[in-house]
């Protein structure tokens, strides 16, 4: 059986997306998966996600209906206007949400796996967190990296 690392460090809306599309696809092929989700790649493990949001800042590549000069983008409101619009595109080209993907994760026995460290480091408390993640360090997850056949820094 193939195996597939990833290590979820960011907690943004475009950036939640790849480790949760490619662990489902990887699990769906019967590949062993685990995302090991550290620093803001927690976000992943949150029972509630749906404050996971998109930043148009500083993101040159994030396709706007127009273009908008940056002190736009950095004004207050701009974080959610985005966030909302990119859910309802998300929404109306029939793309599965963060939720479902999770869900179609956990139901194809990808493991989730969280970074103590980090979790420590931010004071988060495991009630916040969707059951059946493993709590470890950086090494515990080393091992089965060591054994993969693909890993991935997302």
């Amino acid at each position: 059986m193939k195996k597939m690392g990833i290590i979820a460090t960011k907690g943004t809306l475009d950036m939640a997306y790849p480790p949760l599309i490619l662990a489902s696809t990887a699990a769906a092929l019967g590949w062993d998966v685990q995302v090991f989700c550290t620093f803001y790649g927690l976000e992943l493990l949150r029972k509630d996600m749906d404050g996971i949001r998109v930043s148009p800042l500083a993101n040159p590549a994030m396709p706007m209906p127009i273009p908008m000069p940056v002190f736009v983008q950095a004004l207050p409101g701009m974080e959610a206007m985005a966030s909302m619009m990119m859910k309802q595109k998300i929404k109306s080209k029939g793309v599965a949400s963060l939720q479902e993907l999770r869900d179609m994760c956990i139901e194809a026995d990808v493991k989730f796996v969280a970074c103590q460290m980090t979790v420590d480091l931010f004071e988060f408390d495991k009630t916040d967190f969707i059951g059946g993640v493993d709590y470890v360090g950086a090494a515990s997850f080393m091992e089965f990296a060591g054994e993969a056949d693909v890993c991935l820094f997302i």
